[in-house]
């Protein structure tokens, strides 16, 4: 009878451990768990970080070059121009000194895509200086596709159908870049409309003196 008990009572013992053991186990999973939720959020920060870092060096690079291309810069005298250009090129320099990189992580159909998108993308801008007005309404039918809100001009149906298969990320880039080659074009069209006019203006003032 006693050692009846004892089984009992030693059996009892076994269980409540295998249970305490048990609730650890589930407190250290826990635990764990909500560490890498924290650090979850923390990479999507860094992410994010990174991301506007990157969008910044794009908007730093587009304002140097805008300015090395602008017409004030033909309009001062050759020696602040030499200035200002060098200083617009060591600035250049330590812009692409910034090395930030975000990498996408892609499927195959997502990489297809991206690759058929770019493509397309880099076509128009290797020709757009043959044809600036043409080139541009290409370029807007392009980010017509990547927007959500009816836009008024037309819509590449090809190219949006490649853009909806891209990642996330990678849909917002291509917008970008497709956003920054209008305003390119649109800076250099008026570049061209000056140059034009100051070419005119030259003209009538030698027909005058002669």
């Amino acid at each position: 009878m006693a050692q009846a008990k004892i089984h009992a009572k030693m059996n009892e013992g076994d269980k409540n451990s295998k249970f305490s053991r048990s609730m650890s186990m589930a407190d250290r999973s826990g635990r764990l768990l909500e560490s890498l939720d924290q650090l979850e959020l923390r990479v999507d920060t860094l992410r994010e970080a990174a991301s506007a870092l990157e969008q910044e060096k794009e908007s730093l690079l587009e304002m140097i070059n805008s300015i090395q291309s602008s017409q004030e810069m033909r309009s001062i005298s050759d020696g602040e121009r030499e200035e200002l250009s060098l200083t617009a090129s060591r600035l250049l320099g330590r812009t692409l000194t910034v090395e930030v990189s975000v990498e996408t992580i892609r499927n195959p159909q997502q990489q297809d895509a991206l690759s058929k998108a770019t493509s397309i993308v880099d076509e128009i801008a290797g020709e757009i200086l043959d044809d600036l007005e043409g080139g541009r309404k290409r370029l807007l039918s392009l980010l017509a596709a990547c927007v959500t809100e009816a836009p008024p001009v037309p819509i590449d149906q090809k190219f949006q159908s490649i853009v909806i298969s891209c990642a996330l990320e990678d849909q917002k880039k291509i917008k970008r870049r497709i956003e920054t080659l209008i305003r390119n074009v649109d800076n250099s069209g008026k570049t061209i409309r000056i140059m034009d006019h100051l070419k005119l203006n030259g003209q009538k003032i030698n027909k005058s003196l002669q």
